[in-house]
């Protein structure tokens, strides 16, 4: 296993430092060979090198078995062009691997009730997967630009770019709930009527097995806070996805809780959903649950070790059942720092892989 961490801004370093932490308790665990090592990106990469992504950077990651990113992002930049705000070193990372499919779950844990903003018997049994098309649409389309008192941008698919990504979610639904809501919006976009039609024409020639319905995307965003359980696989693209993945993301409670993982290319690439946080770099309060759970789902995606992905998903459920949280999380109540969760969670996650490794060889 050799992987490329990326820790970027902000908090970025703080939280990545911890899911290294439980990825070397698993490796030790599990006699498991990993090695890894630590390149720029983002503000960090602007301001020692002048490059939000340095070409080193880039072959590193080309030449690992997998990328873990911390965040990206820094107000120091925010007057750049747009080519050298941290932001852009992201886009072209994503571009770069070639990840077209980007996977977010949103899963209701009990021990967090109270900490969604939603009434805990609406959010009760959520268990939701967003895969979000992310190398296509008005992020990526041409032609584009700016005047002094005009923009434009363009929104664009071709029928094989939403046929791949359509392929991945419908597959996550098979060994899933065998549900797929498809996100556009048909009655007004001829690139969406587009997206419908290949993702029905997908559905009846080659997953038959999976219920399909269609469901426009504002529509899809008043569901997520009305009735989040009726969804399984929610599908869309680019620019969709961002929006209802930060959505759903709220609905736990805090976005320092999620992961997600960008998969289709040459390596995989799995980052938290939240952001870089410079307010908070260097407390020691920043949650790292979300890089955490980025690890896990590299376990799963990049090194097919599902064992591993789940003995850190259990842990983290252990540490939260336990009463253990940061401030995000707290409610006002006791909280532990950055390091201190990392270090309990890598502890329990060793400890159930173990078990988990005892059992199969019992069996």
């Amino acid at each position: 296993m050799q992987i490329t961490v990326l820790p970027g801004d902000g908090i970025g370093p703080e939280v990545t430092a911890e899911a290294i932490r439980v990825v070397a308790a698993i490796c030790k665990a599990g006699s498991i060979d990993f090695d890894y090592s630590i390149e720029t990106i983002g503000g960090s990469a602007l301001r020692g090198l002048g490059d939000a992504l340095p070409e080193i950077t880039v072959s590193r990651c080309l030449k690992s078995d997998a990328v873990l990113l911390g965040a990206v992002g820094d107000p120091e930049f925010d007057k750049n062009p747009r080519e050298r705000r941290p932001e852009a070193g992201l886009l072209r990372l994503r571009s770069a691997l070639g990840g077209f499919a980007n996977l977010r779950p949103a899963t209701a844990i009990a021990a967090l009730a109270d900490s969604s903003p939603l009434r805990p018997e609406v959010f009760a049994g959520t268990d939701l997967l967003i895969v979000r098309e992310l190398l296509g649409g008005l992020y990526f389309g041409w032609p584009r630009g700016r005047k002094a008192d005009e923009a434009f941008n363009t929104m664009r698919y071709r029928r094989s770019e939403i046929e791949r990504c359509a392929r991945i979610a419908f597959q996550a639904a098979r060994i899933r709930k065998k549900r797929l809501t498809s996100v556009d919006k048909a009655n007004v976009l001829e690139v969406s009527q587009l997206w419908r039609e290949a993702v029905s024409r997908l559905s009846e020639e080659e997953f038959p097995d999976i219920t399909v319905e269609h469901m426009y995307v504002d529509t899809c965003a008043m569901h997520l806070v009305t009735t989040p359980s009726r969804f399984d696989v929610i599908l869309t693209e680019n620019l969709f996805g961002d929006i209802l993945s930060d959505e759903a993301a709220v609905l736990t409670g805090s976005l320092g809780m999620l992961a997600s993982a960008t998969i289709g290319g040459k390596v995989g690439l799995f980052e938290p959903v939240h952001g870089s946080a410079p307010e908070i770099a260097g407390k020691g309060v920043a949650n790292p649950i979300g890089a955490i759970a980025s690890a896990a789902m590299m376990f799963r995606y990049a090194f097919k070790n599902v064992a591993a992905a789940v003995a850190i998903e259990d842990a983290i459920a252990d540490a939260l059942s336990d009463g253990l949280r940061t401030t995000d999380i707290a409610a006002g109540g006791e909280s532990v720092c950055t390091e201190t969760m990392g270090r309990e969670i890598a502890d329990r996650a060793a400890a159930r892989f173990l078990a988990s490794r005892g059992n199969a060889a019992s069996l």
